[in-house]
């Protein structure tokens, strides 16, 4: 936590990075899904779906803003500690996704893990990136 803020500026000030980086997320993992799907010509979609990309990225990040403050508030280093805790998230979920069985078809079972790989990839990015937005002083000024 900085000494110039308050912590009502702290709190929603890392909250509000974690909704951008939410709406940055769910619009860049919507783009891969669309791309993804179309270059791959991967079809099932009801597990990642346009509806559950676009709420549970969403709410995914609002608490993500949460556990962000949580490091800045309570932890030394809370930046580090929270990139560092984010970064093990996305490589244990990315190694996760080699024992994900989703069909018998095995093409269809290597486009999904593909397509589940991508967004794990992105969202890994925009939680990892949190702290740089935070910090920045036109992101504070020009977004949140």
């Amino acid at each position: 936590m900085t000494q110039e803020q308050p912590m009502g500026g702290v709190f929603s000030g890392t909250l509000l990075t974690g909704v951008f980086a939410g709406f940055a997320g769910t619009i860049i993992c919507l783009a891969f899904n669309i791309i993804y799907r179309d270059d791959t010509g991967f079809l099932p979609s009801a597990i990642i779906n346009v509806s559950s990309l676009i709420f549970a990225v969403n709410i995914l990040f609002v608490l993500i803003g949460l556990v962000y403050f949580a490091c800045l508030r309570y932890l030394p280093k809370g930046d580090v500690v929270f990139e560092a805790i984010f970064l093990l998230i996305t490589v244990f979920c990315l190694l996760a996704t080699a024992g994900v069985h989703r069909s018998d078809d095995v093409a269809v079972n290597h486009a999904f893990k593909g397509l589940l790989s991508g967004v794990i990839v992105i969202l890994g990015i925009c939680a990892v990136a949190m702290p740089v937005l935070y910090h920045n002083k036109g992101f504070r000024e020009h977004v949140i």
